[in-house]
């Protein structure tokens, strides 16, 4: 296991250069846009809320879309759409992959651009996309657009530029980059990014993210984690779970070791495709 970075798993940053040009883009251009979309990965729907989003959009519309909802737990989605709706904030749930909730959203959209033209402003209502990496953005607005405008990436940092796309209904829509923050003040922040793969895996020891992730899941799934891995039992120590998911997939090294870095690769990776289950690692309650 490395040693090297495990002393900084629990204190992930990533703001690159361009976070921060990102962010000086998203401040100029929101005078020009009626809205905005703020798409978050419905498995965290705290983690994934960029706190600069809401200072820079205070006075603006505002639609929060929980996406990969096909991915998160269906009852603690139910839960979160409800707690946001009564703090105030128009919220959906969408899959942009498959286009579920797609229509409702349209609808929403489209209510606000007629009441913008009865008020007789012509001009077209444009919208604004913000989240933070890998937050599906770009698979929103291909569903959107009803083609494939922009490149959908599995990875953080897909999309780098700024474009305009023209919809069907002649609706403006403002792609951008995804943002992350300087810091994240609550070391769990920046694991749950990691584990929804919006931090790159190259800034963290892969092995050492896995074994957070087993401990998470032990606690919140233990039965989806222990019939995906044909586990004994779940351990106390999440790394003697790590160890018998390597022995059970055959994850050994030529000197019969444990090859702890592709069973944490294998682990992220599932978790990531919805493989373990569907999973929300955060809940209102808490």
């Amino acid at each position: 296991m490395s040693s090297e970075k495990t002393n900084n798993i629990n204190n992930i940053n990533w703001y690159p250069g361009h976070m921060k040009k990102t962010k000086e883009m998203i401040y100029d251009n929101l005078k020009l846009v009626d809205i905005v979309l703020e798409v978050v990965d419905a498995r965290i729907p705290v983690s994934g809320r960029n706190p600069l989003i809401n200072e820079l959009t205070d006075r603006k519309d505002h639609i929060l879309l929980l996406n990969k909802a096909d991915l998160a737990d269906d009852s603690k989605s139910a839960l979160w759409k409800s707690y946001f709706i009564k703090q105030g904030i128009d919220t959906c749930s969408v899959n942009s992959r498959e286009g579920e909730g797609i229509k409702q959203l349209i609808k929403m959209l489209e209510a606000r651009s007629t009441e913008k033209q009865r008020s007789g402003n012509k001009k077209p209502y444009r919208i604004m996309v913000l989240g933070v990496p890998n937050s599906g953005k770009s698979s929103l607005i291909n569903r959107l657009s009803g083609s494939k405008i922009v490149g959908v990436g599995d990875k953080p940092g897909f999309t780098r530029g700024k474009q305009w796309i023209t919809l069907k209904n002649k609706m403006q829509l403002l792609d951008t980059p995804g943002i992350l923050w300087p810091k994240f003040e609550d070391p769990k922040v920046g694991l749950h990014l990691a584990f929804c793969g919006s931090v790159r895996d190259e800034i963290v020891d892969v092995q050492d993210l896995a074994l957070e992730l087993i401990a998470e899941l032990s606690k919140l799934y233990p039965d989806l984690l222990k019939d995906r891995y044909n586990l004994s039992k779940i351990y106390d120590d999440p790394l003697s779970t790590m160890e018998e998911i390597a022995g059970n997939r055959g994850f050994l090294l030529k000197n019969s070791g444990i090859d702890y870095e592709r069973t944490g690769k294998t682990l992220l990776d599932e978790f990531r495709g919805s493989k373990i289950g569907r999973i929300t690692l955060e809940s209102p309650d808490q």
